[in-house]
């Protein structure tokens, strides 16, 4: 391990000089080698001129490996001179750098399910090509939702008739797909990445999602040359971004005699859950715990507890910070409160989150988790939100950052502005010949004397 004096010397002899000093040497040996070695990397201090810089990024774009961790630098773990974090070999975790997480296959994919968004009729010619090309080109098991086949707008593409009948159906919330599926494809918008989550309540085959919707943030893959794309990702040539879930679950009150006894009910979700009033005109009341601990009171239109993938969403709209689907982290957003002070935070993702009805709450609590199943929530129950051991593993496009930024630009029009001019393009500036002087002098001599 590198000791602090090492990063004041530039070699062993300077070491062992700096450890040779005592008290007021040793802090002016310091001083002296502060000001005469930087210590700044060398190749940060002679960067390339511009032009080089950005076409080396562009080269660097979307490619393995990289030069750069996403992960934060593992601390110094000791504190002055005696203070350090106390070894406890049963609290060390390994995690892997995100810049890193490649897709693999350990055998051929055989199985692939396709999603599509439903009701659109302008995504029926692209679904008929790419389960056309998986069936008959590469010989691939395609799995679709019944629903699908019931569109009768298909019956108008004739070269789906030799299809259909070798497609797998299945009916969403009725039949199992886990270890059926060996990854997904995506149709449409970011609803059906949504859909695409909640279809799996354990583990997840890769998903790769086509945008064919309307705001697609979560969607980055273009469909005209879905060929060349899909073959990349079947030869394992693709990066991943595993998008954290929550798992929620619902602990319904129980009597006193413990009859009516309900079994917990656990639901995953990649976007959020949100917590809210109804219909009710009264302001919520809502209890947060964390980790057991009484952290605050929410009175207004409700919560929200969404992952860094939700942070997009519903959560930027109600005013939080947006978060790179990386970051490992839970936000909390407060709908409308009642307070000038109340503002979103994050908390780690290993907490666990409780929220319950305030005693002094007038109404229930309505609960939705990305939308769906909302349900209410009477005095006595409580919700549990933490973070889940199943992420959505998506596939990119390029790379971690570069389709989030590309996202961020495209769909939500991140930081748009009109360009401010150079100061030689302000005519009122370069056409004037008054200087600073002259115009403060002609302002003095306007004013009204005194009489």
């Amino acid at each position: 391990m590198l000791s602090i004096d090492s990063l004041w010397c530039g070699s062993a002899e300077e070491l062992s000089t700096l450890r040779g000093c005592k008290g007021a040497e040793r802090s002016e040996y310091r001083f002296r080698r502060r000001s005469s070695k930087s210590l700044i990397p060398q190749a940060l201090l002679h960067a390339l001129p511009d032009s080089q810089m950005r076409s080396h990024r562009q080269r660097r774009s979307g490619t393995w490996p990289r030069t750069r961790s996403l992960n934060a630098p593992s601390p110094i773990q000791q504190f002055g001179p005696c203070g350090r974090i106390m070894k406890n070999s049963a609290m060390v975790m390994q995690i892997q750098d995100p810049a890193s997480q490649r897709l693999t296959w350990y055998k051929p994919p055989l199985t692939v399910l396709v999603i599509k968004k439903v009701h659109d009729a302008t995504i029926l010619a692209p679904f008929v090509q790419l389960v056309h090309w998986l069936v008959h080109d590469k010989s691939m098991v395609v799995f679709v939702e019944a629903a699908v086949l019931d569109d009768t707008l298909l019956k108008e593409y004739g070269d789906f008739s030799s299809v259909r009948e070798r497609l797998m159906t299945f009916r969403a919330g009725t039949d199992d797909l886990t270890d059926k599926i060996d990854f997904i494809i995506c149709l449409g918008g970011d609803g059906t990445l949504l859909h695409a989550s909640s279809l799996f309540q354990q583990s997840v085959p890769p998903v790769m999602a086509f945008h064919l919707g309307s705001l697609g943030f979560l969607t980055p893959f273009e469909f005209n040359n879905f060929q060349d794309q899909v073959m990349n990702v079947l030869e394992g040539h693709a990066a991943l971004t595993l998008r954290s879930r929550l798992q929620c679950v619902v602990l319904r009150k129980t009597t006193e005699d413990g009859k009516d006894k309900k079994k917990p009910t656990t639901i995953l979700v990649l976007n959020e859950v949100v917590v809210d009033r109804g219909p009710s005109p009264y302001l919520s009341n809502i209890d947060l715990f964390l980790d057991g601990k009484h952290i605050t009171s929410v009175q207004g239109d409700g919560l929200i507890v969404s992952t860094p993938t939700g942070s997009t969403a519903y959560a930027v709209a109600a005013g939080a910070s947006m978060i790179h689907p990386s970051v490992p982290a839970i936000m909390v957003t407060p709908i409308c409160p009642h307070s000038l002070s109340f503002r979103p935070i994050v908390v780690p993702a290993g907490v666990e989150l409780k929220i319950a009805l305030s005693p002094d709450a007038r109404n229930a609590m309505w609960v939705s988790f990305d939308g769906r199943n909302r349900q209410a929530l009477q005095h006595g129950d409580s919700l549990y939100v933490t973070t889940s051991v199943y992420p959505v593993p998506s596939i990119c496009a390029q790379d971690q950052i570069s389709d989030w930024f590309d996202s961020l630009a495209e769909c939500l029009h991140w930081n748009v502005r009109k360009k401010q001019k150079q100061i030689d393009e302000l005519s009122d500036l370069t056409l004037s010949s008054d200087t600073l002087e002259e115009l403060d002098a002609n302002h003095h001599d306007d004013r009204p004397t005194d009489t």
